[in-house]
């Protein structure tokens, strides 16, 4: 998982897992961007920004489901090869 935490985000597909905020919840699709504290998500052809730090986000690599807390992968995506442990 850590390795994973590494990796390049943008282009994957990805769902929201539990969050603070109830109507993100089962939310799910294509990450188009990402800054160090939020991701932009494709939800059916609408841009929507979700916080990384109030949810946990399952991710879908190679048809394997990988599970990533928020705030653990609150870095700049360039910084986070360093710093994600």
């Amino acid at each position: 998982m850590k390795s994973f935490a590494k990796d390049e985000f943008i282009g994957l597909k990805v769902k929201v897992r539990e969050c603070s905020d109830p109507k993100w919840v089962g939310k799910s699709g294509h990450i188009l961007n990402e800054t160090k504290n939020t991701f932009t998500i494709d939800i059916d052809n609408k841009e929507r920004i979700i916080a990384k730090n109030i949810a946990k986000f399952e991710f879908e690599v190679n048809g394997k489901r990988i599970y990533l807390d928020g705030s653990k992968i609150m870095f700049r995506p360039e910084n986070r090869i360093k710093k994600v442990r």
